[in-house]
């Protein structure tokens, strides 16, 4: 039973004060930050009693200690990407990926680097790319994964062929065994004495016939200990034996890595295959020609990313339902092709292509890196589950274990989408088991009790990547005899007698269904405002798997998820971190509050609803909608916070004013009165208030009819409230050059809003309201076939997306004819005027980036000549969220990712390229320069009329 949450708060703050006493300077004990590190990438939910975010290793000693005298637990954490439970306890978590990060040295000539625990491995990558050099093992998760993760688990990846494992790569570590005792231990240097090395060796001794004949069968072989090193015929190597260890023998605080060229030349080979379990047949003749990877992969996913992204999005895929991706490398181009040819030749396949284009196989390769969320749903629909995620058998026998497998779960009724590492033998897959239904628990444990008993059948390894953890240390007995587990229970209490680190992990297990989140999940009353793809808030909250590509600088491929993430480095303000409060909050246990917990608003108070997460996030998540939705229910008929009444009334203000716009102008310059209007307005006092201008737009466009052409194609602006209002210049701009492309812009005689501001602010109600008769004046355009022409990003987004969300099917015919004004002119064939000679820095609003893609912008731009420096991140600003108090010093922080630095690097009389209002403002208050949108671009360089 858990303890109650009164009497676990006490313990919480107790132990939280003796942790200060001891030094340790970064402890967490809020609810929040607890939700946020309920999971990891797992299915398993277990509150933490406190976080802590060590400095160094003076500090994790001190945690150790305390927590050893006070017989609390300790969960070592990396990136928290675990799938199997491996990163979570009812103790202390332990999270290196805050403070821990430190590169110590790169030794270019030794090939080797010296990290700290919490470095993440792109990192890494990157700072031994100078010398030419990078770490061997490659998960998916690079770009968030930390190298102590990846020791903690044995971490493989696609390239374990041509680099190896972890463990192959570990030369030296440095830490603390579970019973407090240091280590150093080092490739070159034979393990001295000390009691845990000297009662290891004994543990080696007393097992030799089982060590030699029931470890180290395969490449694979992740799950338990790798007892295998401490023979003394691999010279009693404690160090490889760790790594994988999953956190519960030792603690790492430090680690030196081999580091490896890449051979010169790279190709990458596609072999195509009737179905899954051809493809593992065709494995073993792949392996003789060397391949540094080896990765299988089913249709069933590719057809998953060709509904979400267009077919465009699999580039160079030959025919067959199944396919392996076989990269070949090498110093000499001529033998690299040679063994390329002779591969597609013998592979036994139904078509092959080698896959040249760079752009192609780096598509290819992301669609493999994303295989875990996109399998996030079944070929059903459902919901997919990790659990069952990366079991491994020896390459020889991987077609006939996948096809019985397959097997399984149609016997079952189950079913998942297949791809991994089969150079290795390991299968990747997650499978859609009823966990919300009355029998769902006891499904899923069927079906582990009869998948290990499967491929321990076929000499496998129940995981072989991601370790034990909580999802499969309960069936190890059905791999290996007594005598193996016997030894694992010796290697445990000879480094960890007090059972303090990860207990519950390989050794005295847990039950496999013991605190599932899924099903504890109680579901939560009431009408929803928002569609979620037909899931009810339950299911689209937890369509989070924990993958934690949010928790990446995804910027550099001009991504923006997770940008308030990236400013305060904080779990609870990643949209991993805001998923789990949110499901804390349907399960309703510890987050005991509902839509107005105070731990939810915490969480979902630095979201910028920037729609990062809705393009990037592998598994569909889409935050701005559950905060949208939380607000919404919160203070639905209730009274809100002054910046829902002025800024998520902007429109209807701005409207009001612009009867008189020079005395409002006027007032607000006013001494004293600025800043009230501010205050009431819940406005940060360091924000600027952009002047209304002197001219709508509607007013302008009605006033100048006569001058303009008659004819032309028709299409109808949709004038938001920020264009006629405050910039009616980005409308005229549009005009004229709509105008030149042979367009004949037309406005519906009524105002119109999409309600983003309502959107922003969770005022549904009013936003539906809002929609309906905006979609109503342009429905009659869609029948008609007019496009609807969008100026303002986030607008235009919202009548693209959230729409359709909101009212429904009647948004769909206006959803299809929006189109921003450069997917018009590319569209049309439009020449654009030649911008030969001109730099251009170009943020693309974070909306456009997501909903409607920047594409087009770009292939307009390379079309007009302009020199073109893209921006990945957001601005900063986005539309409300900078604004509003309390926010002002995230919003420069997010500017400051990329921005500003694009900013100040950009060449003199570059132009700035800001299509959202928001960007532009936030320019203008933090910058000497002024964004310009691409219509004001691009009608600058038209001829004179």
């Amino acid at each position: 039973m858990a303890e109650p949450p009164v009497r676990q708060r006490a313990a919480a703050d107790r132990l939280a004060g003796l942790l200060r006493k001891a030094g340790v300077r970064d402890v967490l004990s809020d609810d929040t930050t607890r939700a946020a590190y309920s999971s990891d990438a797992s299915l398993y939910r277990v509150r933490p009693l406190l976080v802590v975010r060590p400095g160094d290793e003076a500090e994790v000693r001190g945690v150790m200690e305390v927590c050893r005298d006070e017989g609390v637990p300790i969960v070592p954490r990396g990136g928290g990407t675990s799938v199997a439970g491996n990163a979570i306890g009812a103790g202390v978590v332990l999270d290196f990926s805050r403070h821990m990060t430190s590169i110590v040295g790169v030794d270019a000539d030794r090939r080797l680097a010296v990290v700290q625990p919490g470095v993440i491995q792109a990192d890494l990558q990157r700072a031994a790319a100078g010398a030419g050099l990078r770490f061997g093992p490659d998960p998916s998760t690079v770009s968030r994964c930390t190298i102590g993760g990846m020791i903690g688990n044995n971490a493989c990846g696609s390239r374990t062929l041509g680099y190896g494992r972890t463990s192959d790569n570990v030369l030296g570590l440095r830490g603390y065994f579970g019973n407090g005792e240091r280590f150093g231990l080092d490739s070159d240097t034979p393990p001295g004495g000390g009691t845990t090395l000297d009662a290891l060796r004994d543990v080696a001794l007393s097992n030799l016939s089982t060590i030699r004949t029931e470890f180290g069968t395969f490449g694979r072989q992740v799950s338990g200990y790798a007892l295998e090193h401490l023979a003394p015929e691999r010279g009693f190597d404690v160090r490889r034996m760790l790594v994988g260890s999953e956190g519960t023998l030792a603690v790492t605080t430090e680690a030196t890595v081999r580091l490896v060229r890449d051979p010169a030349h790279a190709v990458l080979v596609v072999l195509g295959y009737d179905d899954i379990g051809s493809a593992g047949d065709a494995t073993p003749d792949v392996l003789p020609f060397g391949p540094t990877a080896c990765e299988g992969i089913d249709a069933r996913i590719v057809d998953v990313v060709r509904r979400r992204r267009g077919a465009h999005a699999v580039p160079g895929l030959p025919r067959g339902r199944a396919w392996l991706f076989v990269e070949l490398a090498g110093d000499d181009a001529r033998e690299v092709a040679e063994r390329a040819r002779s591969l597609m030749e013998s592979a036994g396949a139904v078509d092959s292509r080698l896959v040249t284009d760079p752009d192609a196989r780096a598509a290819l390769w992301g669609i493999r890196a994303d295989g875990a969320g996109l399998s996030g749903r079944s070929a059903a629909g459902l919901p997919a589950h990790a659990g069952w995620e990366d079991a491994a058998v020896p390459p020889d026998r991987l077609g006939a274990y996948l096809r019985d497998f397959e097997a399984l779960m149609e016997s079952a009724g189950v079913g998942g989408l297949p791809y991994g590492h089969f150079g290795d033998g390991c299968v990747h897959i997650r499978i859609d088991w009823p966990l919300e239904s009355s029998d769902g628990t006891q499904v899923f444990r069927d079906f582990l009790t009869a998948a290990a008993r499967l491929v321990a059948g076929y000499g496998g390894s129940l995981s072989g990547e991601h370790g034990d953890g909580r999802a499969r240390s309960e069936l190890l007995p059905l791999m290996y005899g007594p005598e193996a587990l016997a030894a694992f229970a010796a290697v445990k209490r000879a480094c960890d007698p007090g059972n303090l680190l990860n207990p519950g992990v390989v050794v005295e297990p847990g039950p496999v269904d013991a605190d599932l989140r899924v099903p504890a999940a109680r579901g939560l009353r009431g009408e929803l405002a928002l569609t979620y793809g037909g899931d009810d808030f339950n299911r689209a909250v937890h369509r989070c798997t924990g993958v934690g590509k949010c928790r990446a600088d995804n910027s550099a491929s001009g991504g923006v998820m997770c940008p308030s993430y990236l400013a305060t480095r904080d779990e609870r303000h990643s949209t991993r971190g805001r998923a789990r409060v949110l499901q804390e909050m349907v399960n309703g246990s510890a987050v005991t509050d509902g839509w107005r917990s105070a731990e939810v608003h915490e969480a979902l108070d630095l979201c910028l609803s920037c729609k990062g997460c809705t393009a990037e996030c592998p598994t569909g998540v889409d935050m701005p909608a559950f905060k949208a939705e939380v607000l919404h229910q919160t203070y639905r008929r209730r009274l809100r916070p002054a910046a829902h009444y002025g800024l998520g009334w902007l429109p209807r203000w701005a409207r009001l004013a612009s009867a008189a716009p020079r005395l409002a102008n006027a007032v607000l310059r006013v001494p004293g009165l600025g800043h009230t209007a501010r205050a009431m307005a819940g406005v940060d006092r360091r924000r600027t208030i952009p002047p209304l201008a002197e001219q709508t737009f509607r007013d302008w466009f009605a006033g100048t009819r006569a001058e303009r052409a008659s004819t032309g194609t028709p299409v109808v602006l949709f004038v938001d409230s920020f264009t006629n209002h405050f910039t009616p210049e980005v409308g005229r701009a549009t005009v004229a050059v709509l105008e030149d492309a042979g367009f004949r812009p037309e406005l519906p005689d009524q105002h119109m809003c999409c309600g983003l501001t309502w959107i922003s602010t969770g005022q549904l109600d009013a936003a539906k309201r809002i929609l309906r008769r905006t979609v109503g004046a342009l429905e009659s355009y869609a029948a008609a076939g007019t496009p609807i022409v969008g100026m303002e990003p986030s607008c235009t987004a919202v009548l693209r997306g959230d729409a359709r969300h909101l009212i429904g099917a009647g948004a769909e015919a206006v959803a299809h004819s929006t189109r921003t004004l450069a997917e018009l002119l590319v569209g049309a064939g439009w020449t654009p005027p030649d911008l030969r000679g001109a730099d251009v820095v170009a943020q693309p609003h974070c909306h456009h980036n997501a909903v409607m893609s920047w594409d087009a912008d770009a292939a307009l731009l390379e079309a007009a000549n302009a020199r073109v420096r893209r921006v990945g991140g957001c601005c900063g600003l986005a539309g409300n969220f900078g604004v509003e108090k309390g926010h002002y010093e995230v919003s420069v922080a997010v500017a400051e990712q990329q921005l500003l630095p694009a900013v100040r690097d950009a060449p003199a009389g570059a132009h700035l390229l800001a299509d959202g209002y928001s960007c532009r403002t936030q320019l203008a208050d933090l910058t000497d320069g002024e964004g310009l949108h691409l219509a004001q671009l691009l009608a600058a360089r038209l001829p004179r009329r």
